[in-house]
């Protein structure tokens, strides 16, 4: 794992949310201590719903909140994107040490009102990028699943979820932590280009460098300045899709697999690219052999490591 930092000097573009008035979020459920048993009083479960301005996405924010008393500036939160799979996956028993020793944290996963791991339509549009040109900006025009939703749902963080989370337990701005694994991935690096104030830290797990051909990776060379006067930190993960040679032939699969649409170095590279730029301290760590849908509950251990420094 090596440590980096970097600037980030453009404007980055954005697109205008709908102006519905906002509904109150939902206080749905409170839960008690988590592995009571062998961490009495570590956390507590709280959970509360909202909905999209436009009405159409249903979210649903679960919070790990730590049974101790908060420090003077609060909390670290690490803030955690495909909520439902991320909060199946939280290790309990990581958090509950962590609080033993002193570096309680507080977690918010942000998922959607369903069953499942995942919402594939709401997510295609809340995780996507606006791309400059596209109207609409179509996460896969095949499916017909409309994208480029990923400023509206930042926007619905900044002005809402984030003062819901604060009004539950109090936070320290200057230690959060934003993590996404794939679409969530994408997402993060799309935070940390266009609106680096809203988190401190950035952890991503195998992002969706490819999407739209590598938009994200032309988006890097537009990114904002980041915020003086403090550090920005970004863990850049890795699995096997990332650090394997695709097979003989890939070339061809190229419109089967929107994967091939990158070089199999990108995120390589763009670590790389982002080392030469002071204000940011970036760390690179990979999984060999771990695939990409594994990789999001193995990246999380690290990510808790990280958002409590």
């Amino acid at each position: 794992m090596s440590r980096r930092r970097f600037l980030f000097a453009a404007a980055a573009l954005g697109v205008q949310g709908c102006v519905a008035p906002a509904v109150p979020a939902r206080d749905v459920s409170t839960g008690s201590s988590a592995n009571a048993s062998a961490h009495p009083s570590a956390y507590r479960f709280e959970r509360f719903e909202l909905d999209s301005r436009d009405g159409k996405r249903h979210n649903r924010v679960e919070l790990a909140i730590p049974g101790v008393a908060a420090p003077a500036g609060g909390f670290p939160l690490l803030v955690m994107l495909d909520g439902n799979a991320a909060f199946a996956a939280l290790d309990r028993a990581e958090l509950g040490r962590l609080a033993e020793a002193g570096r309680p944290l507080a977690v918010a996963t942000l998922g959607y009102r369903t069953e499942g791991d995942v919402d594939l339509v709401a997510r295609a549009y809340d995780y996507t990028p606006p791309v400059p040109g596209q109207d609409p900006t179509w996460e896969s025009a095949r499916h017909k699943r409309l994208g480029g939703g990923a400023d509206v749902f930042l926007d619905l963080y900044a002005d809402r979820i984030r003062g819901e989370i604060a009004r539950r337990v109090p936070t320290d701005a200057a230690r959060s932590t934003l993590w996404g694994h794939s679409y969530g991935g994408l997402l993060a690096l799309h935070a940390l280009f266009t609106r680096p104030q809203l988190f401190a830290r950035y952890a991503t797990a195998d992002a969706s460098l490819w999407w739209h051909d590598g938009y994200i990776l032309q988006a890097a060379q537009r990114a904002v300045a980041l915020p003086a006067g403090r550090e920005t930190g970004l863990l850049m993960m890795v699995g096997s899709s990332w650090l394997e040679a695709p097979s003989a032939g890939a070339a061809s699969r190229r419109s089967e697999d929107p994967r091939l649409a990158v070089p199999p170095d990108s995120a390589q590279r763009l670590a790389d690219e982002l080392a030469r730029r002071p204000g940011l301290s970036v760390s690179w760590r990979t999984f060999p052999g771990v695939g990409h849908g594994p990789l999001r509950a193995q990246s999380i251990a690290p990510t808790l490591q990280f958002a409590t420094r």
